[in-house]
């Protein structure tokens, strides 16, 4: 098969799966060092390198989730309404583990100094850097089996999250991949027509 075709395949496998377990296929290290390439090799505006990562296992990963539980309860306040977000986290905490994507904001503010024409840029590209490690990260656990789901529950948690782990202060949290064992796979996916989604022109 092809470098395309196997780039394809991936692309096709990549699902949200919802229905994880805590045993993954592979050891832990393996997670670490697919994250450690993505953060080497996926690319950001300017080569800013402003993405920002922390990989959670085992206690510090049911930690994460028994916080977002406990700050959403205060939130929400009535436990009857609490009880699809209880079910909902509950899920996340049954996986191996979560990725927590952050984009270094000191970086971000020393890019719009260096090139003050698009400092109203650098933001949404960061951004867009951030969301490529997510979607590199998210194919390459797909490739070795193992599911996850993105999930957005800042900036609810992110004070939490800061002092639990000894966040930097310019780090802002973006999103917070849960990954682990397929317990079940991802159900049929519908798409819209191409034609309504693209354009060619000149070919």
């Amino acid at each position: 098969m092809s470098d395309l075709k196997t780039l394809q395949k991936l692309a096709e496998k990549r699902r949200s799966i919802y229905a994880l377990n805590g045993q993954l296929p592979v050891a832990n290290e393996e997670v670490i060092q697919l994250v450690e390439h993505a953060i080497l090799h996926t690319p950001s505006s300017f080569n800013s390198q402003s993405t920002r990562i922390v990989v959670l296992f085992g206690e510090d990963h049911n930690k994460l989730w028994d916080m977002t539980e406990e700050t959403l309860r205060v939130i929400v306040g009535d436990e009857e309404a609490f009880q699809s977000t209880k079910e909902k986290i509950a899920g996340f905490r049954n996986g191996a583990g979560t990725i927590l994507f952050f984009e270094d904001q000191a970086v971000v503010r020393g890019m719009q100094e260096a090139a003050p024409l698009y400092a109203e840029n650098f933001p949404v590209w960061a951004t867009q850097t951030n969301a490529m490690h997510q979607y590199v990260i998210w194919t390459a656990l797909a490739s070795i089996e193992v599911g996850a789901n993105l999930q957005h529950y800042n900036p609810v948690i992110d004070e939490r999250v800061a002092n639990t782990w000894n966040i930097d202060e310019n780090w802002e949290l973006k999103a917070q991949m849960v990954f682990g064992g397929i317990e079940q796979p991802a159900g049929d996916k519908s798409f819209k027509p191409v034609e309504e989604r693209m354009k060619v022109f000149g070919a």
